[in-house]
């Protein structure tokens, strides 16, 4: 097991910005936000970079935006399918026989996001990138815990975005654009522990419950959270200590 403290988060997705959003749309059943309530705040990032920005990188930028962060800090970015409607629209040019944007290409990589938001708040410290299938929201934050060893505080970015039809026979995947940005330290924030407990294994359950867990325990409306791995065999588990 590993103790890490959490600093502060901010959870954003389109309509949902404040924590009584959030505990809203928990205790409504998942009802997904509309279009017409999109308002994130990411005017702090010139207009001109602003417009490589794609949806999901703005709902990233703005989540990392509202932990009003006062110095550089290192950032593990997750993200289990990156910005997949821009890597399947290239995949599209290609089977048309058609070329390809050279400005989306360089935006479909699982880095972009990233990158430009080292950019745009002109942050030259550590940038990790990482996937890791449906396990990704507690790898994320193993990856951030094992950072603390070298830095005093990681930013942990979670993002994901519905995927498209043609994919969805094959893989489950969140039903909102969703980002989590949490700050972890060393020392000062509430104290959290991520174990993997070996005696005790759980139902193999949909991604959205696990993107619940996490904002259920954010918001105080659960002691723990718990993420089966992707065989099922066991589980991670992230909890208040």
């Amino acid at each position: 097991m590993l103790d890490f403290r959490l600093a502060k988060w901010n959870a954003t997705a389109p309509g949902l910005t404040s924590e009584m959003d959030w505990i809203t749309w928990l205790e409504s059943g998942f009802i997904q936000a509309t279009e017409e309530n999109i308002k994130l705040s990411v005017k702090k990032i010139s207009p001109m970079l602003r417009r490589r920005f794609t949806p999901m990188g703005k709902v990233a930028a703005a989540s990392l935006y509202e932990l009003d962060l006062s110095e550089n800090t290192p950032l593990v970015f997750a993200s289990r399918h990156g910005d997949i409607e821009l890597t399947l629209s290239l995949l599209q040019n290609i089977a048309q026989d058609q070329d390809l944007s050279p400005t989306n290409f360089s935006l479909a990589v699982h880095n972009a996001i990233a990158g430009l938001l080292s950019i745009a708040r002109k942050d030259t410290s550590t940038i990790t990138s990482i996937t890791a299938c449906r396990d990704i929201i507690p790898l994320a934050i193993l990856e951030a815990i094992t950072q603390l060893q070298d830095f005093e505080q990681v930013v942990c970015l979670i993002c994901d975005t519905p995927i498209p039809d043609i994919y969805k026979p094959y893989t489950e995947s969140c039903e909102i654009p969703y980002a989590i940005a949490m700050l972890l330290k060393r020392s000062d924030g509430t104290p959290m522990r991520l174990a993997q407990p070996k005696d005790v294994s759980i139902e193999k359950s949909k991604e959205i419950l696990d993107y619940y867990q996490l904002l259920a325990l954010l918001l105080d409306k659960q002691q723990h959270a718990t993420f089966p791995t992707h065989s099922a065999s066991t589980h991670w588990a992230i909890q208040r200590i």
